[in-house]
């Protein structure tokens, strides 16, 4: 379906102030598969490898996350809904991502999935018990999908503040004092991928783990290459989910870039974000609003200099929305906020990021000099 620009004259398009003003033009890619394995119902955690989990803990409970189980070996975090964890840190020798954690939406979906790719079903250490399938995406990153066999209870909430809205006055003789305390953690709500293999690994999610696009971005002057990231949610039919669950992005890099981690409000973003700030933690950027997908966000470092962000107020979307379509540029990142930042971005030189460009170049991927050149000039734009 193809669709115009829009201005102030223009006939309205389903996209109009929803995500992208945009749909896509005649002949680019859909944003589902026509006969997906399965549908995987969310992001139950992520796995991680550090060296030290008295230090990661120390940042866990500084960041708003609630403990849910440790030993000596693996620490599980978790938020205050009930469910599953949020994410497992292992005891490694270096600190590195290991892959995300879908959930399953019914446990015969493991078997279907097991008989698809050749992979066996297991049990896994999960705290209250459970099974997964494990894959690896085309960038070879490893990829479970778990069905648990019990759900953590939900643990006490970080209440909303009562806000006054012009004559809508719901607060009176009482102050606004938001507690400084640690944002508490609500729930995971997606993870950022960079891959050099972009379009083969949306395949891979679209095809078998049944994920559709909300928003798909394109370099200025490339559209016609295809785009270079894209926002994926679950499809869980007419129930409205995240905007994102999975982005996905081409770089020269593979692996993570940041996850985020629902919270209950503005306040609790702000006063949360002053919490870590006193206990010498760097804002990697913000605290601003996002444009796809809309959330109120604020991003910092761990210390293994790992990327999480806090986020409230997301779009959900049902089924039936088809994918936006926007150019990429740093600028479009956010409604309002400080300008983004080069830490952010990952735009820091260093010999590291220098030999991973390199190789990237080299490589049999989707990253040639114009895509490399383009996405440089997005990232400055």
């Amino acid at each position: 379906m193809s669709h115009t620009p829009v201005d102030g004259a223009a006939p309205q398009t389903p996209h109009q102030d929803l995500h992208s003003e945009l749909g896509a033009l005649r002949g680019e890619r859909p944003g589902r598969s026509r006969n997906p394995v399965i549908k995987a119902a969310d992001l139950a955690w992520l796995e991680f490898e550090k060296p030290d989990l008295d230090q990661a803990e120390v940042f866990a409970r500084d960041f708003g996350f609630a403990i849910a189980a440790r030993t000596e070996h693996e620490l599980w975090l978790r938020g205050t809904f009930a469910g599953s964890p949020c994410m497992v840190i292992r005891r490694g020798r270096a600190s590195r991502f290991i892959g995300p954690a879908f959930r399953a939406a019914e446990r015969a979906d493991l078997d279907r999935l097991a008989r698809a790719t050749g992979s066996t079903v297991r049990d896994i250490g999960v705290p209250g018990g459970g099974q997964s399938v494990a894959l690896l995406d085309p960038s070879g990153l490893p990829v479970r999908v778990v069905h648990c066999t019990e759900q953590l209870p939900a643990l006490p909430e970080q209440e909303p503040l009562i806000l006054n809205f012009g004559t809508d006055h719901r607060r009176t003789n009482a102050t606004q004092r938001p507690p400084r305390e640690p944002s508490r953690i609500q729930r995971l709500g997606h993870v950022v991928l960079e891959t050099r293999v972009f379009a083969r690994t949306l395949d891979w999610y679209l095809d078998t783990l049944g994920m559709i696009v909300s928003d798909f971005l394109f370099l200025d002057g490339q559209r016609e290459r295809g785009p270079t990231m894209a926002f994926i949610r679950c499809d869980q039919g007419s129930v409205a989910v995240d905007h994102h669950t999975l982005a996905l992005h081409l770089g020269p890099g593979t692996g993570y870039v940041h996850s985020a981690y629902q919270v209950t409000d503005l306040d609790a973003i702000g006063a949360g974000g002053e919490y870590l700030t006193e206990r010498g933690y760097q804002r990697s950027w913000g605290i601003g609003r996002h444009i796809q997908g809309s959330q109120l966000f604020d991003y910092w470092r761990d210390p293994d200099h790992f990327m999480l962000e806090h986020f409230a107020d997301g779009d959900l979307f049902s089924c039936d929305l088809e994918p936006g379509w926007a150019p990429m540029s740093a600028s479009g990142l956010a409604q309002w906020g400080p300008p983004v930042t080069r830490d952010f971005l990952g735009a820091n030189p260093s010999p590291a990021k220098l030999r991973e460009v390199m190789t990237a170049l080299r490589g049999d991927n989707e990253l040639d000099p114009a895509r490399l050149l383009g996405l440089m000039k997005a990232m400055s734009s």
